[in-house]
Parts: C-alpha cells; sequence; structure tokens
C-alpha cells in the first residue's frame, strides 16, 4: 500500500486521537526554548488537569503568557504597566493586556485617566500530561525524524514522544531512533489514492502500538541541541522552571488552535467527508482519492480542478465544540472570530 501524504496521515490521526483521548488534540505546535521555531511537533495531546473544567469557563483563546504570569489577580485591580512582568517589553506588554481584555481573561477599568485591570478568575491548574507525535508515514523517507526524536528526547518538554508511521517498523528502525520514543503502526482502511466513488470513504484507521514511550524526566534540566557543525553540536541547558513554562505556552497554544487549522478548497471535487462517517469535516478530493491540503495540493493548475459553486461554510469551530470538551463560547464570555486561531 502506498502511504498517504503527511498533511492526509496527520488529520486522520487527530481525528482518531480525539474520539479516544481525554483533553485537547492539537498540532503545527512550536516545541523549543533556547531556539523559538526550531522544533514543531506534528501533534500535541494536552491531557486534562484536574481544574480543566475551569479553564473552559474562561475563554476559547490562548490567554498570552505575559498575562498569565502578570500580577494581576481576579481580586483588587492593579494598574496595567505595574501589573506585568518586569522583564516583559512595554509594546509586548501592552499587546498582551489588549489581547487578555479582548479574549475575557483580563477586564479593565478606568480611573482618574489611567487603566486598571484585574482577572476575571484565578488562572486554574487545568493540563496534566502532554504528549507529542511525530508523524512519519513513509519511513523510506526519514528526512531529520531521528535528530528531532534526540531533540525532544534530550529537551524533555513532552511526557511521552511517539513515533507514528504507516511503514512497516524493521529492527533497524528501531535500532535508529531513541528508546525512550514509542513507536505506532497506523493502519488505514481509505483508499490509497485516485479511485473515485459514489460514496466518500470512510476514513477509519487502526493504531497498533509496536513499542510503548518511556516516561521523559520533565521536572529536570533538558539539553537543547542548537546549531550543529562537522564535529560539534552547541547546546543550551535549560533550567526545570524554563521548562515548564514553556509547556504551559505549549498546552495553552494547543488549547486555543486545536487542529482544525485547514481550509476547504474552492473545487468542485472536493467534498467534505461525513463527520459521522470520518469523525470529522475534512478536505475530501474525490480525484485524487485523498484528503488534500488546500493551500499547497489544489487549484487551477491541477488536472481535477473544477470551480466550486456556492456553498455553505463550514463551521469547524462548531464542530469542535460539539465533539470534545473545548467550549467554543463560554459562558458570558465573547466568541470569538472564526479563524482568528490560525494567524496567532
Amino acid at each position: 500500500m502506498s502511504t498517504a501524504s503527511e498533511f492526509a496521515f496527520e488529520l486522520e490521526l487527530c481525528t482518531h486521537l480525539e474520539t479516544r483521548r481525554e483533553g485537547i488534540v492539537a498540532r503545527q505546535l512550536g516545541a523549543s526554548v533556547a531556539d523559538p521555531g526550531g522544533r514543531i511537533l506534528d501533534v500535541v495531546c494536552v491531557e486534562p488537569g484536574p481544574e480543566f473544567d475551569d479553564r473552559t469557563a474562561i475563554t476559547s483563546e490562548t490567554i498570552p503568557d505575559a498575562a498569565i504570569e502578570s500580577d494581576v489577580g481576579p481580586g483588587r485591580a492593579q494598574y496595567w504597566k505595574d501589573a506585568v512582568p518586569d522583564d516583559c517589553h512595554p509594546d509586548h506588554a501592552r499587546r498582551a493586556v489588549d489581547r487578555a481584555c479582548e479574549i475575557g481573561f483580563f477586564e479593565r477599568e478606568r480611573r482618574k485617566g489611567r487603566e486598571y485591570v484585574r482577572q476575571v478568575a484565578r488562572y486554574p491548574d487545568w493540563y496534566g500530561r502532554l504528549v507529542g507525535v511525530e508523524n512519519k508515514p513513509d519511513l523510506g523517507r526519514p528526512g531529520d525524524l531521528e535528530s528531532q526524536l534526540r531533540t525532544d528526547v534530550s529537551l524533555a518538554l513532552v511526557d511521552e514522544a511517539i513515533l507514528a508511521t504507516e511503514s512497516y517498523v524493521t529492527r533497524a528502525h528501531l535500532n535508529r531512533i531513541p528508546d525512550e520514543v514509542g513507536v505506532w503502526r497506523v493502519h488505514r482502511d481509505s483508499p490509497a489514492g485516485g479511485e473515485a466513488d459514489d460514496a466518500l470513504p470512510s476514513l477509519e484507521i487502526d493504531v497498533e502500538v509496536i513499542r510503548e514511550p518511556t516516561p521523559l524526566p520533565v521536572d529536570e534540566p533538558g539539553i537543547e541541541p542548537l546549531e550543529s557543525r562537522p564535529g560539534r553540536t552547541d547546546i543550551a541547558v535549560v533550567p526545570p522552571a524554563e521548562k515548564s513554562r514553556a509547556r504551559r505556552r505549549i498546552a495553552e497554544r494547543a488549547y486555543g488552535k486545536g487542529w482544525r487549522t485547514y481550509e476547504f478548497p474552492g473545487c468542485g471535487a472536493c467534498e467534505p467527508t461525513d463527520p459521522a462517517d470520518a469523525g470529522a469535516t475534512l478536505p475530501y478530493c474525490e480525484w485524487a482519492g485523498r484528503l488534500v491540503d488546500a493551500n499547497s495540493a489544489c487549484g487551477p493548475s491541477c488536472p481535477g480542478y473544477e470551480p466550486a459553486a456556492d456553498s455553505d461554510e463550514i463551521d469547524l469551530e462548531a464542530e469542535r465544540d460539539r465533539r470534545t470538551p473545548w467550549v467554543a463560547d463560554p459562558t458570558g464570555k465573547r466568541r470569538r472570530q472564526s479563524g482568528l486561531g490560525r494567524f496567532e
């Protein structure tokens, strides 16, 4: 069987995880500290903590880190400039305060021409373990897989790291990745591609556990590889406090973003899957016989392209609200603009 594109593989795996795990599933999240953007996790599963319901009641959005770390509490309002962390740049502090007010984590009032803010609620202990999943459908084209997984293990920002693949996993494959990394083989029932049918396929998958992951030391200092040169790799030692802050950022970003960040092509050959069969509404191309990324795989240059007639807008935010513990419109809070999280 030919392997899926990484995009299709990722969406199908997210659908599977969403129906079988508690908490939040998100994709394409930064997971580095010393080198921001140096490591992107394909999928992150955020398990719920003891106060998860308190988090869902605050806002559907990602709460800015500077707002969480501020001296603002749910009690007496403070002058906004005195509330933000001392090491926060004034422009960044201003944006964080405005954003916290916009999403409903802060409320503001004016006194004698000065702006004061307070939290609407105490920031809760809402998330537990973080599980990172690296998607590599075809192990015959590994790319930087080994170095990526070694970074995940040595830095240990996530509690578990897992490799998900569609390939047959050999002993040689297992020997090339850290022992701490779990391995899943994903079996897909959807067509391999190129065959259209009158009915959209069920995109059910089955996950075979080849190797269980070993818990990583998230409470200990981590080692983050930086620039590599012949015979030398620069590293950064990341203290536990910085790791804890990075883990909170990952959890917050996952909560606000989720994994439904894709668009639907303006093409008549693309039919949304039926969530009753597929577990989510996904962009399925009947001509290609697979899920497609509107930003890279669709357009007039495609031989199967057909200009689409006007159709009802697909509300992925409402679907996420229905199918997950995330709450799109908490009581008393303003509903966010559709699609805003894609650009954060």
